[in-house]
């Protein structure tokens, strides 16, 4: 079994200043060349500017070795372990809130998370966010409490179980409920303490670490390298300088896209609704780019439907909307600048069990298919106690054609529902009335005849033409007016001192004119597809 190792990628994340490299270095047996702060950036500055990589092993867990394969020797492969190895690469991500875009680049190739609270400050907006982000991108997390060593030590205890219940309650509304909290001194006396002060806390962090159960685990031979390792690359004759951060992935697995259809779940720490037009900074792998979001969901009557999490389905119809729905909503400005009571709010506080967007990048991003999506608000002020994460969801289908407006988007069976009421104003007779307010005088009224219409006493009528040049139109009765509704439209007598503006007067001046006894409302209905280049108006059948 020489040479054999289960690998697990290890996220320290935390707000800045929370010792997260110093905890990575004292857990680290074995160092990369871009761990704990090498970079001459970050020694400049004092903080974390990009991901370090290190790693410390432990002997594999009986339990887990009978799910290794049969050993293998790789030719050349050097002197290896002849104990089977459990090695925690761990990850450590900038802690600074400008650098959100790293940080969420971490967590998208991690196992399990470390969250590192500084025990003398407790949850801070960063920690708040590397929670949520936590959330999203993993399943496993153990809290780790750091710099025990600056509290009083006749009180150290006391303090150390005060915020373990504090992260207790905060964890207990997430998925992370229960998970382990660690007190920890990753360097005791600070940084410039000298190296002697031995770290407290971190074989019992080993020892919590070595318990978890569920893992993603890969087997590798010191020959070969996956997805989330780290992995040093020789090359004879090249200049580094040259090289510049990029991916390596297998051949079609990547495509450059211009925009994408994605799942959307809203994260529910994000204040304020997610609405359609609005540009978020979106993550896919490891890029944070702007796009600009459309929001639509299933048709009303397939709320219900299971969700589909690794596929977008072209032939279904969907309803657009003006915002992600959700049954907690703050009302939403409309363009007049009024509030908008109903405006993303569910029908009957029924919210559908998936939506989805439409994301238009303002520049191109390489991404796979079914990667992480996540919106974010980077603009909003770091200094303010909020969550800028948004929403996060899977991409379902990328766009890769750069004129996908035109070859793509006709195909994405948008609709928005259009809804308008008018009155009849006179009957013509058995089979024919005429209608108003209905549409403006500016309408083409010819766009819409044919387009079928309710009247509120239950006949169905069709729009046959324009009436005069004051936005009235003619309808026609195909089964003829009831008895019912003929004695509700029974005109009666009332004088009218000049005929109505916008058509030509049928009376004089001063001679009785017939109206309806009772007002009768026109219903129109209509779809209209938000990609239809056409403007096409559809009912159904």
């Amino acid at each position: 079994m020489a040479g054999q190792r289960v690998n697990v990628n290890v996220g320290v994340l935390g707000h800045i200043d929370s010792g997260k490299t110093a905890l990575a270095r004292a857990l680290s047996t074995t160092a990369s060349t871009a761990a704990f702060d090498k970079q001459p950036q970050s020694r400049e500055r004092g903080i974390t500017l990009d991901l370090g990589f290190s790693c410390f092993s432990v002997p594999l867990p009986a339990r887990l070795r009978s799910a290794l394969p049969a050993p293998h020797l790789a030719p050349d492969a050097g002197p290896e372990p002849r104990e089977p190895q459990l090695q925690f690469t761990l990850v450590d991500c900038p802690g600074h809130a400008s650098l959100i875009r790293t940080i969420i680049g971490g967590a998208q190739i991690i196992d399990l998370m470390m969250l590192v609270i500084d025990v003398t400050k407790g949850m801070q907006t960063q920690s708040a966010e590397c929670l949520v982000i936590g959330q999203i991108a993993c399943q496993k997390l153990v809290v780790v409490l750091n710099k025990i060593d600056l509290l009083a030590e006749g009180k150290r205890q006391a303090a150390i179980d005060k915020m373990t219940k504090k992260m207790q309650k905060t964890l207990e509304s997430t998925k992370f409920r229960g998970a382990p909290i660690i007190p920890v001194a990753a360097k005791p006396g600070g940084p410039e303490a000298p190296e002697t002060e031995a770290p407290q806390g971190i074989s019992e962090l080993i020892e919590v670490v070595k318990k978890v159960k569920s893992m993603q685990m890969f087997h590798m031979p010191v020959t070969t390298a996956m997805q989330g390792d780290r992995l040093g690359i020789c090359v004879t004759q090249f200049d580094p300088k040259l090289l510049e951060r990029g991916l390596v992935c297998a051949p079609e697995s990547l495509h450059i896209i211009h925009a994408a259809l994605i799942s959307v779940e809203k994260i529910p720490y994000f204040r304020g609704p997610l609405q359609t037009k609005a540009k978020f900074h979106i993550t896919v792998g490891h890029e944070t780019v702007m796009g600009r979001l459309m929001f639509f969901s299933p048709a009303p009557d397939s709320f219900d439907h299971e969700p589909v999490l690794d596929a977008f389905d072209f032939s279904r119809e969907y309803l657009f909307q003006e915002q992600y729905l959700c049954k907690d909503l703050a009302p939403a400005a409309t363009d007049s600048g009024q509030t908008n009571e109903k405006a993303g709010q569910a029908p009957d506080g029924h919210c559908p069990r998936q939506q989805w967007a439409l994301v238009e990048f303002e520049k191109p991003v390489t991404c796979p298919q079914l990667c992480l999506v996540i919106g974010s608000r980077l603009d909003a002020d770091i200094h303010a106690n909020m969550c800028r994460l948004a929403f996060h969801g899977v991409l379902l289908h990328g766009l890769q054609d750069k004129n996908y407006a035109e070859s793509l988007l006709p195909r994405l069976r948008v609709y928005k529902l259009k809804h308008k009421h008018g009155l009849v104003e006179r009957v013509i007779d058995d089979y024919n009335v005429i209608g108003r307010s209905l549409f403006k005088k500016e309408t083409n009224i010819q766009l819409f005849v044919g387009l079928k219409v309710y009247l509120s006493t239950g006949e169905l009528g069709v729009i046959d033409s324009a009436f005069g040049q004051s936005g009235k139109f003619k309808v026609h009765i195909p089964g003829g007016l009831s008895p019912e509704s003929k004695k509700i439209l029974m005109p009666s007598l009332k004088k009218r001192s000049r005929a109505g503006q916008g058509e030509v007067a049928e009376r004089k001046e001063g001679v009785e004119q017939p109206e309806p006894a009772h007002h009768v409302t026109l219903s129109l209905s209509f779809k209209r597809y938000v990609f239809d280049t056409h403007k096409r108006m559809v009912q159904s059948p």
